[in-house]
């Protein structure tokens, strides 16, 4: 336990040279909680960390590179069980001192205190926020005791990857300007650092039970993982960095000089990344000095991985040099976005206007890196994939990109013609571009199949695959009843403004929007396997089907009299452009429009694949003709003539 030991100390340590160093724990002239609340809120900050670190990293290196057969697996989850317990009661002490140091009450044992601390966790934001990460982390230790099945134990780690959102959404980097993106960051940051940190500490833990050949083995899986968690880790931690500070002289502040010393940890930790990926794993299989060394490098790592810990709950607690001031006079979109309203829209607009989705974007890279990576290795081995398939999934992704971080991402919240033309993309045009990329069939032939009953990308994409939840989502009805009919659930349901209003409800539109085309589109060009085919004319009937509701959605919308939403898209106090009203109609024309564009390309494509089919059935027929000298007709021909044979014996009435 001596990684782990170290982990805490150090972290410990750093913490409070921090918060000395960035003023985070000192009395407040009005208004202090006293020298406990004061110290003991970052404190029990930080052991949130470190407890959602070593479930979440736990479990991720339980789905993704250990064995269930083996003696690793349940060590691994008796760490993710006590690592769920210490986040329990390190989010219920975090929210007890956040009562104390909010509502500046002092602790006493009274019902008063009682009532007023009850308020504080089922009223407040702040106290609901840590009531239900509490909550959460109860509930995964329970779990991670009982559960055992990979599969389960996969629902398992959402759940406690979920547990994190609360704070994401409440913590530090939430100030009035560029509220949506300080989320999107700080909830990143903390998911990837958890799996990074938490991965670490599992391997420490499990390596006793691991034999000399198989701590390579694993070692190689995590520094994969690690890898992607680095850059995740870096790109959301300097989005965060430049919310809070915003220009280089700030970086002399007792805030920037915290975020440096965050910043050399995590340089230092990527060298200990690339030293593990360029060295150790080459001699470990060889050295058994190599083996006894990774203990010794990793309780280093560990030490800073503290050290980062440590800051990192001690800048929660610094004043940001941007500060979270809010204007004393806001404009209606201020009020209604927490952002100030864009220029006017002209053409050059849609090409020049960005506002990075850092999820997106970072999904958007992975997606076309792992996909060229899987035709690299296809090629180096010989085998051939097709420059279109390639072309299109990379298009596809450029385009997915354009839609979540540039102008449909600026002014959908303004104009619903924006977010209509938005919807339409990602719902129809994306997956057009997605699906005949054949992701599924370029994974199966270029991840390599694991041996050990462990299960890597390639195991989890065949078991979603071939699961029963995705045979019925696949199912061509199926996925044609929620392309279309999710739309007028959609927009006439209270989810519309669900999605507008709120952070988490706009990623799952996005999300669900692209599933759901996705699916649609699939069914009927797919070339990824899937367990239901139909014929094509049923294909095209559901295409038809589609394209007539679609018009009808968008005439509808057209001819309505009333506003959508008209206390957020005709509250804006925009003065420019078209009146809400009239974009509306814009927007309908747009779904009626310019959303039958991929439709008509989806039938051209169906009709081709049909033709293409018949052509290879009927060569496939004269090949089997050839073989055997036309014995099918023959057959055929030789049974006609015995039913005319005995039709002539057979006396007539």
């Amino acid at each position: 336990m001596l990684g782990p030991a170290a982990l805490v100390l150090v972290g410990t340590l750093a913490l409070v040279a921090a918060l000395v160093v960035g003023g985070g724990a000192d009395p407040l002239s009005v208004g202090d909680a006293g020298p406990v609340a004061r110290w003991g809120l970052p404190l029990s900050k930080m052991f949130v960390n470190l407890g959602a670190a070593g479930v979440i990293g736990a479990i991720a290196l339980a789905l993704f590179a250990l064995s269930p057969e083996r003696d690793e697996f349940p060590k691994v989850l008796d760490l993710a069980s006590a690592s769920a317990a210490i986040l329990t009661v390190a989010s219920g002490l975090t929210g007890f001192f956040s009562f104390l140091v909010i509502t500046n009450t002092p602790f006493a044992l009274d019902d008063d205190f009682g009532v007023r601390l009850g308020f504080f966790l089922t009223e407040v934001e702040a106290g609901q926020a840590w009531l239900i990460t509490t909550l959460l982390a109860a509930t995964v230790t329970v779990l991670c005791f009982a559960v055992r099945n990979l599969t389960a134990l996969f629902f398992v780690g959402l759940l406690a990857a979920a547990s994190l959102l609360p704070m994401a959404q409440q913590g530090h980097a939430a100030g009035s300007s560029g509220h949506d993106a300080a989320i999107t960051a700080l909830g990143l940051h903390l998911l990837f650092a958890a799996v990074w940190l938490g991965g670490l500490i599992a391997i420490v833990v499990v390596r006793p039970t691991l034999d000399a050949g198989r701590l390579p083995v694993v070692l190689a899986r995590y520094s994969t993982l690690a890898l992607v968690c680095f850059i995740v880790v870096a790109l959301s931690g300097y989005a965060s960095a430049e919310l809070r500070i915003g220009s280089l002289d700030r970086l002399a502040t007792p805030y920037g000089l915290l975020v440096l010393v965050k910043v050399a940890a995590l340089v230092i930790l990527g060298l200990f990344g690339a030293y593990y990926r360029s060295i150790m794993l080459r001699r470990m299989a060889d050295s058994g000095r190599e083996r006894s060394r990774f203990w010794w490098i990793a309780v280093a790592e560990l030490g800073f991985m503290g050290v980062a810990s440590g800051v990192a709950a001690a800048l929660a607690r610094t004043a940001s040099p941007i500060g979270e001031t809010l204007p004393t006079v806001r404009t209606p979109a201020e009020v209604l976005t927490d952002e100030p309203l864009p220029p006017p829209l002209d053409p050059i607009g849609y090409l020049t206007s960005w506002n990075i989705d850092l999820l997106w974007a970072i999904l958007c890279a992975f997606g076309i890196f792992f996909y060229v990576a899987g035709v690299v290795r296809l090629r180096r081995r010989g085998d051939h994939w097709s420059v279109l398939r390639t072309a299109s999934w990379i298009t596809g992704m450029l385009l997915l990109f354009w839609v979540t971080s540039g102008v449909v991402n600026v002014y959908q919240q303004y104009l619903f013609s924006i977010h209509m033309l938005g919807h339409m993309l990602l719902a129809m045009a994306v997956p057009i571009l997605l699906v005949p990329g054949a992701p599924v069939t370029l994974a199966m032939r270029a991840i390599r199949k694991r041996g050990d009953a462990s299960r890597g990308a390639r195991e989890w994409i065949l078991l979603a695959v071939h699961s029963k939840y995705a045979g019925v989502l696949s199912h061509p009805v199926v996925a044609a009843v929620l392309f279309a009919g999710s739309l007028w659930v959609f927009y006439f349901t209270p989810v519309f403004r669900w999605a507008m209003t709120d952070h988490i409800g706009h990623q799952w539109m996005i999300v669900h929007f692209l599933a759901t085309g996705y699916l649609f589109v699939q069914a009927l060009i797919g070339i990824d396997p899937v367990p239901h085919r139909i014929a094509y004319p049923l294909r095209l009937f559901l295409l038809l089907a589609t394209m007539a509701s679609h018009a009808f959605f968008g005439l509808t919308i057209m001819s309505s009299q009333g506003l959508f939403l008209a206390d957020w898209f005709g509250a804006m106090g925009r003065t420019w452009g078209a009146t809400p009203l009239q974009d509306q109609v814009v927007g309908g024309g747009i779904a009626w429009s310019i959303g039958e564009i991929p439709t008509v390309i989806l039938a051209i494509v169906v009709a081709i694949q049909w033709g293409r089919m018949d052509t290879k059935d009927q060569k496939r027929l004269d090949r089997a003709a050839d073989r055997d000298d036309d014995a099918e007709l023959k057959e055929y021909n030789a049974r006609l003539e015995a039913l005319a044979g005995r039709d002539v014996r057979t006396p007539t009435g």
